[in-house]
């Protein structure tokens, strides 16, 4: 809870949400709250009434009594999605310098699920929906530190969100090599990655048929690929299944903006974690 409250407040997150916000409670407060109610993994209405026994808790946030579940909940719907990008960053920073030289970035995605739909739905097609977010994520191959996401809402190609994810990490870091599965196979993704950024690419090759069809950097993959560096592209996974098996991999709210921002919490939190055991 210290960790989180304090990098709340480094991230330059504003107290108040406008000047004709009520008093009762602040953001820090209530994001602090938020955080904590994800991490337990339990719902807005249970979380409330626990908070009635975790006296520690309430006198660390100063709170003079314990906010209603909706409050919470309206909370966090209204909150910007955008303001988490800060935190990330903040928990960077906290382990590692603006410009840190990374030896090896690895990118990768997966999804989350939510099986929320209304009963009528349900029971009108014999079973549950299920919606689908799409997670991709750059990691630190060395500490584990996830330094950019990227969402979509529908399954799309992995090639899609890696160039958003280069550019995630070069502003925190500096990777010397990047390496992605067959999924993200393509010259563009390596020219970028070796003549816009600099850095090296470990990339296997998928072949049509057979045969590689084009491009200098995909041949070079086909003969060379570096086995060491790419070996370390497993440790994205790990950081996925890190994730998954503390926090979960369904989702608990139903509009799809609310179902980004579980998702960018349990990252947070997977990033202040590393900081807490260093």
């Amino acid at each position: 809870m210290k960790i989180s409250q304090e990098i709340i407040k480094e991230s330059r997150v504003p107290l108040r949400s406008s000047i004709f916000s009520k008093k009762k409670f602040n953001q820090h407060q209530l994001l602090s709250l938020i955080i904590l109610k994800e991490e337990i993994g339990i719902d807005y209405r249970d979380f409330c009434d626990i908070l009635e026994i975790l006296t520690p808790i309430r006198e660390l946030l100063d709170l003079k009594e314990i906010p209603h579940f909706t409050t919470l909940h309206k909370f966090f719907t209204r909150f910007s999605g955008l303001l988490f990008n800060r935190i990330l960053a903040k928990t960077i920073r906290k382990l590692l310098q603006k410009g840190t030289q990374i030896p090896v970035t690895s990118i990768d995605a997966t999804g989350f699920t939510s099986a929320y739909a209304s009963h009528y739905y349900s029971n009108r097609i014999g079973k549950t929906r299920k919606t689908f977010v799409k997670t991709s994520i750059a990691v630190d191959s060395k500490s584990l530190l996830i330094l950019g996401w990227k969402f979509s809402k529908n399954p799309v190609n992995d090639r899609r969100h890696a160039k958003s994810l280069i550019n995630q990490t070069q502003r925190v870091t500096k990777s010397q090599c990047f390496t992605m599965d067959k999924g993200y196979d393509a010259e563009w993704l390596h020219e970028y990655i070796r003549d816009s950024i600099g850095a090296d690419s470990q990339i296997p090759v998928r072949k049509w048929g057979g045969m590689i069809h084009s491009g200098k950097y995909r041949f070079e993959m086909f003969d060379n690929l570096d086995r060491e560096k790419y070996g370390q592209r497993n440790l994205v996974e790990c950081a996925f299944s890190m994730i998954k098996r503390k926090y979960g991999d369904t989702l608990r709210s139903r509009k799809y903006y609310n179902q980004l921002k579980e998702i960018k919490i349990r990252i947070v939190l997977h990033n202040m974690l590393l900081e807490k055991c260093e």
